[in-house]
């Protein structure tokens, strides 16, 4: 199953980009206005990107991603302000810490702070918290913390 190859159109700008990291996955969200002729092309090691918006505006990106990705198994969406790209990364359990191979950041990619989720420490942050819950829950069954108060002058009717 040969894809035609996208060819980078003579007037065409950059699609603006939101990505965010998962621990099997890389969500990038191209903001694209009712993205109309969407042609996208996803290799282990980048993606091609080419559309029309509502208003006949061409876009085109091109990204060389940080690491390879598995690409029977990403996708593309396209939703009303939005071309969705779920790519499944080829060594899961390892965060990415940018987008692309090239550490300069072009402008039109920026982090997802939405949906961004430091998934690294999650374990280790919830085992603290719990921790921590349990020597609350301790300390105020063994502590005594004065005598009860007294609740006399509360009356069941209003």
């Amino acid at each position: 199953m040969n894809k035609p190859k996208i060819v980078r159109p003579e007037e065409s700008q950059p699609a603006h980009a939101l990505w965010f990291d998962r621990k099997k996955y890389v969500t990038i969200n191209f903001m694209v206005q009712k993205p109309k002729d969407v042609q996208v092309d996803i290799q282990p090691d980048k993606m091609i990107l080419c559309c029309k918006n509502d208003t006949d505006d061409v876009f085109y990106n091109e990204l060389h991603f940080y690491d390879k990705v598995q690409i029977h198994d990403s996708r593309e969406r396209v939703y009303d302000r939005t071309i969705n790209v779920l790519l499944r990364k080829m060594k899961p359990d390892y965060a990415w810490p940018r987008l692309q191979k090239d550490p300069a950041k072009p402008s039109w990619i920026s982090v997802d702070f939405d949906n961004w989720r430091d998934w690294e420490h999650e374990e280790d942050e919830g085992k603290e918290e719990y921790d921590r819950y349990m020597d609350m829950i301790k300390e105020m069954a063994t502590s005594n913390k004065g005598e009860a108060p007294d609740m006399d002058d509360l009356s069941d009717s209003d």
